[in-house]
């Protein structure tokens, strides 16, 4: 899916439209009881779909952590109910081809999510997300300043329909892509590399990271 398909301004709209039905659902409700300041949550959850969809790398959080840290809220069954409600606002938002894409992605970060919150007791991955890979396809050994391979830090693209997820384990690096800003990136941050865009990784000092190969966009999570 080309990211001409898709805008900020429709991410916010589905952003807005969504959390609007999630408010008055008596499953899903329960689960953000604790959110006071919903302008901020809004904003957050605008600048983690901006970084699904666009690559703009706008979204710094961790949805893991977040989700961990208000779990007495959550039931395994908001995931299914969470997902039935995305596909409803985003199908009749968006056109059908960007509906689809959106609602793999928001699939497989369920799963994910799910897996880390509940373990065993979680819907799989086929579950949540039918015939979508949640792991990578390759990855790489961790790196470190010393050994991270040369070509990686000159100008470069990679094949179309490889997308990679960038993983700095310690220290930090910057994460340089064409036309636009560059991006430090510390421990703990994940980066998302699409297909057929220019870039290439500036080491600053010691760090380690590692690189995971997809066949479609993966979640940052």
């Amino acid at each position: 899916m080309s990211t001409d398909a898709i805008t900020e301004a429709d991410i916010r709209m589905v952003v807005e439209r969504f959390y609007g039905e999630v408010r008055v659902d008596q499953l899903l409700n329960e689960a953000f009881t604790a959110i006071t300041e919903w302008d901020d949550h809004l904003e957050r959850m605008t600048e983690f779909w901006s970084s699904m969809m666009l690559s703009t790398g706008r979204y710094k959080g961790s949805p893991v952590a977040m989700h961990l840290i208000h779990l007495k809220h959550i039931q395994p069954e908001m995931f299914e109910r969470w997902l039935a409600l995305w596909e409803k606002v985003t199908s009749d938002a968006l056109k059908p081809e960007v509906a689809t894409e959106i609602q793999r992605r928001a699939a497989r970060i369920a799963a994910r999510l799910s897996a880390a919150l509940f373990g065993a007791q979680r819907p799989d991955c086929k579950t949540l997300a039918p015939q979508i890979s949640c792991r990578p396809y390759r990855s790489t050994p961790v790196f470190n300043e010393a050994t991270i391979p040369g070509p990686l830090l000159k100008c470069h693209q990679l094949r179309p329909g490889t997308w990679v997820k960038l993983s700095v384990i310690e220290g930090s690096l910057i994460y340089h892509r064409d036309t636009q800003p560059a991006i430090n990136a510390g421990a703990g941050a994940t980066i998302i590399i699409p297909p057929d865009v220019a870039h290439h990784l500036q080491i600053v000092g010691p760090v380690k990271c590692q690189l995971h190969f997809y066949d479609h966009q993966p979640s940052p999570l």
